[in-house]
């Protein structure tokens, strides 16, 4: 992930150490990703977005000189759903159900509430972690969900969030990771949550930042085949024969990429069997170019929230440049609906059918480029964004993710205590395993290893502020329960019709 090993290595050269970065890949950034050409300028087709609360990536790009532009959600966000579309404004489509509203609304407030009881260092010593992790999200859902509404959008919550199923991910570890995110609505919004800005020429820059800082200490092209710890040095032997010897050494891959690498000695029983289990989400991240912001000028701010199976993407976002260049939408193909379309070559996912009706000529709506990146086909990431841990692992196995082995220490976004998975939290990882190593040095204490970081002036985080509504109002089955099924048509329709006349309910 962009930074784990660039960050470690940057705080240790900081304080007077020799370290070197041995990178797969014939370019720095891993799971970030930022193209430059004459159509784009420049786009990213990994790692992009960052927000209030991701203070670390956001003190790197300011060491480095790259500024944040805010993402376009000025005007109204689009709800596709059966075929139609619903213009709204906030960070979740409003529904007009009073039982959907009442389903939805307890859907987050529930997801709040579980998440809360979860400790970000050591989701499995939740008191309910046992419970929890044995069920799949799809069962949670089942479970607290009546609305065929609230079921499906939220299956399109994880797709988005963790790019997998509902039904193969552990309650309990989605719920920790929308937690160490800062709850549903700071991950699942663009202003003021984890899509409000995108950095200025493209999120690589900070990594090419830092290699240059480091120099020839970086290595590219220099996967990592063997790491030997039987001698006074831990050897570690590329797949280009070359060998580097050094007191301790840092792994900052996805968790399964460690089978790519041979130990010596074997790896401890959990540590090996960990990286049997955790498999990369599946994303395509694609990029349209138009001639003109047509988007805008209709009263969309190109945000789409599509809950459509026949539809690929899941959710778009505006990619227009700062300063109003280059007009583009992104958009996510996600899980399942990515994995269908993984046999398509570039060229059959960007020659669809002419519509007869347009011309071709003159619409301002007909593509002019295209741009994607189908992450599940990178060698040395398996999968975009993050790892994640299908039921009963976390609980049997997370105690050993960011467990030593020896000399070793592991780092990679996926071992990170707050924003895992995101560009932040990679930054975290980084530098708590370099730290871990100049305790083991002697260089530092104990409790120096964890720091909190100062909140970014530039990106200041706001609270997200809930109505009375959103607080008490009942869950479906607790309005059932308590007028009894003979009165709750009429009651709920008049009650929930009021509320969302009123704007009661809608969040934001």
């Amino acid at each position: 992930m962009l930074n784990t090993w660039l960050s470690a290595a940057k705080l240790l050269k900081e304080k007077g150490l020799s370290p070197v970065v041995l990178e797969a890949r014939d370019r720095v950034g891993g799971r970030t990703f930022t193209v430059r050409n004459e159509q784009t300028k420049y786009v990213d087709l990994g790692g992009a977005y960052v927000g209030p609360t991701q203070n670390r990536i956001l003190r790197l790009a300011k060491e480095c000189g790259v500024k944040t532009y805010k993402v376009n959600e000025e005007e109204r966000l689009v709800h596709y759903v059966k075929g139609k579309s619903y213009p709204f404004k906030g960070s979740f489509p409003p529904m007009w159900n009073p039982f959907a509203l009442m389903d939805y609304n307890n859907l987050w407030r529930k997801m709040d509430e579980m998440g809360s009881e979860i400790p970000r260092e050591a989701p499995w010593k939740a008191p309910h972690a046992e419970e929890w992790d044995k069920m799949t999200m799809k069962q949670l859902f089942d479970k607290i969900c009546w609305t065929s509404s609230a079921r499906r959008f939220a299956t399109l919550f994880v797709n988005v969030n963790v790019t997998s199923e509902p039904h193969e991910v552990s309650a309990l570890w989605f719920l920790w990771y929308v937690k160490q995110c800062g709850g549903t609505m700071r991950i699942f919004s663009t202003t003021n949550g984890g899509q409000e800005r995108k950095f200025v020429g493209g999120s690589s820059q900070i990594s090419e930042c830092m290699a240059k800082e480091l120099g020839e200490r970086v290595k590219m092209e220099s996967p990592v085949y063997k790491i030997d710890q039987t001698g006074d040095m831990v050897e570690v032997e590329t797949l280009n024969k070359e060998t580097y010897k050094a007191k301790y050494v840092i792994v900052a891959t996805p968790p399964g990429l460690n089978l790519k690498m041979h130990f010596n000695p074997e790896l401890p029983p959990l540590r090996n069997q960990l990286i049997h289990r955790v498999p990369m989400g599946s994303v395509i991240k694609c990029m349209v170019y138009y001639r003109e912001n047509f988007w805008r000028k209709k009263g969309y701010c190109g945000t789409m929230v599509i809950e459509e199976e026949e539809a690929p993407i899941g959710l778009t976002l505006d990619d227009t440049k700062p300063d109003g260049t280059v007009p583009a939408i992104m958009g996510f193909i996600l899980a399942r609906k990515c994995r269908k379309l993984c046999g398509l070559t570039k060229e059959e996912s960007t020659n669809p059918q002419p519509d007869k009706n347009t011309n071709p000529q003159t619409s301002l709506s007909q593509p002019v480029h295209y741009e994607e990146k189908n992450w599940c086909e990178e060698e040395y990431s398996g999968g975009c964004y993050t790892a994640y841990f299908p039921p009963g692992i976390l609980t049997q196995y997370g105690k050993v993710l960011r467990e030593p082995v020896g000399r070793l220490y592991f780092a990679g976004t996926e071992t990170a205590t707050e924003w895992s998975g995101y560009m932040e939290g990679a930054v975290q990882a980084g530098e708590r395993a370099a730290r871990e190593v100049m305790c083991v040095m002697g260089r530092i204490p104990k409790s120096q290893i964890w720091q909190t970081e100062p909140e970014s002036v530039e990106v200041p985080a706001f609270p997200f502020v809930t109505t009375f509504w959103e607080r008490n109002l009942p869950s479906v089955g607790g309005f059932i329960n308590f007028l009894g099924v003979a009165s709750v048509l009429s009651v709920a329709t008049a009650a929930g019709m009021l509320a969302y006349q009123k704007g009661l309910l809608t969040r934001s």
